[in-house]
């Protein structure tokens, strides 16, 4: 499983690359940059095939590609002083105007935008459904999820019951929309408004950061309601009679509420337990024996109901405007990812690099696809559009190496009215390498950790 899962995360990742590769080459070309040659993947070139003066290529490792512009390597002669510098030739990419290269190095970046917008908008056309709970709460104290004495949803004065129905003036109908406000509000003070005994409750609340990651809380578990949405086929709950549409009220004589109730009746591990189940008008005992997952995890042979979400927009408008909204928002929570690592985060578990990101997107693959080549190309493609808002942002950050710096230099040439000396480049471009590698080193170190994990 964790080889397909990184095999399909290379071909998404590599996918993501590519369009990105794709917004400099079709700027270049616009700009008369010539393109000696643009790959599909990296290392042995398998196929290649010239036309228009480029080299279009398919190499061995699936990971991506490259577009390699004329005149790339002009920087290199400031590595010897003693070098006597040398115009750069026409249509290589330092002969052309500093706005032009300026466009070209945006483009990539930008083309992973694009990409974004367009893969969201046909997602929210076509329509999606999504499984999620109800927006009533569970104090976290209150359980055996509880870590701590208390958390940002006691301090705010929720309680156990209470239904959240609005966040900072928008709309809650789930435990999903709790979650997608919640989560990149960490430290942020939220307006909210709870449903408590057929009363609104106005009130606030501040998330706090959880270091491992980089993720807001404030404490809240869905309420599910204890009635039995599937009976696995085989189970000893089947076996036993219950069917869907039960309703669990006593386990091992104790009353419950709600799911969770449950599950803290089976923090002992015990073999077996007994429920009270009210079904077809009538309540009976039954003695159900309790299996455990290899991880140790509860295997009842039952499922509880949750509820299923259709999100479409008919009008393809709408769905455009939806994909550029949804698009902004990974944008400006990429943003506050940055701010996020000098917060306190645990630079260990919250920071990803390649290889985690690429197991990542290839378990959301498979995951997906577990549930049918529809719902999995649509989980897939979701998941893409995300990490391909991501790469934009890191290519756009103004770090020697990256787009951002090199559009940078573009506009002090612009400004200063004169090109910058190959010698200054070359050290510049030398302090960004030595940024990469050590976020490289660190990364790598931690998708070990992550990896060994799994």
């Amino acid at each position: 499983m964790v080889f397909l899962n990184i095999l399909l995360g290379l071909l998404g990742l590599g996918l993501v690359i590519i369009i990105h590769e794709l917004g400099h080459f079709t700027a270049a070309k616009i700009f008369g940059i010539q393109v000696e040659a643009f790959s599909v993947g990296w290392g042995k070139v398998l196929f290649r095939r010239t036309y228009h003066g480029t080299e279009y290529r398919l190499s061995l490792f699936p990971v991506g590609g490259y577009c390699k512009m004329k005149g790339e390597e002009f920087i290199r002669q400031g590595q010897n002083p003693q070098t006597e510098i040398q115009s750069p030739q026409p249509g290589s990419l330092f002969h052309a105007q500093p706005w032009k290269r300026m466009i070209t190095y945006f483009a990539g970046p930008f083309a992973n935008f694009l990409f974004s917008i367009l893969v969201l908008s046909i997602i929210w056309f076509v329509g999606y459904s999504v499984y999620t709970l109800e927006n009533r709460i569970i104090l976290q104290s209150e359980t055996i999820m509880a870590t701590m004495d208390e958390y940002p949803a006691d301090i705010a004065g929720l309680e156990t019951g209470d239904r959240i129905v609005e966040i900072d003036g928008h709309p809650v109908d789930s435990f999903r929309d709790i979650e997608q406000y919640i989560t990149p509000a960490a430290g942020e003070k939220l307006a909210i408004v709870v449903e408590r005994e057929q009363r609104l409750i106005e009130l606030s609340v501040t998330p706090r950061l959880d270091p491992e990651t980089g993720a807001g809380f404030i404490g809240v578990a869905a309420w599910v309601d204890p009635v039995i949405a599937e009976v696995a086929a085989g189970s000893p709950a089947m076996q036993a009679g219950i069917l869907p549409g039960a309703r669990i009220t006593r386990v091992n004589g104790a009353p419950i509420d709600y799911s969770l109730d449950l599950y803290e009746q089976l923090q002992n591990k015990p073999a077996e337990i007994v429920l009270a189940i009210a079904q077809e008008g009538t309540t009976q005992t039954v003695v159900l024996p309790v299996t455990y997952t290899v991880e140790g995890n509860v295997d009842l042979g039952l499922s509880f109901a949750g509820v299923t979400l259709l999100e479409r927009e008919r009008n393809p408008f709408a769905a455009v405007t939806k994909g550029v909204q949804e698009t902004f928002s990974t944008l400006s929570l990429s943003v506050k990812s940055i701010a996020l690592l000098f917060k306190g985060v645990n630079l260990r578990t919250a920071v990803s690099g390649p290889i985690r990101i690429t197991y990542l997107v290839g378990e959301v693959a498979s995951r997906g696809f577990d549930q049918g080549i529809g719902r999995g190309l649509l989980v897939v493609f979701r998941f893409l559009s995300m990490l391909s808002v991501a790469l934009c942002f890191m290519n756009l950050l103004p770090i020697p190496a990256l787009d951002g710096g090199f559009i940078l230099v573009s506009l002090a040439e612009i400004i200063l009215r004169k090109p910058i000396r190959p010698k200054f480049f070359y050290r510049y471009q030398i302090i960004g390498f030595a940024i990469l590698f050590a976020i490289l080193i660190l990364t790598l170190f931690n998708d070990v950790f992550f990896l060994a994990g799994q």
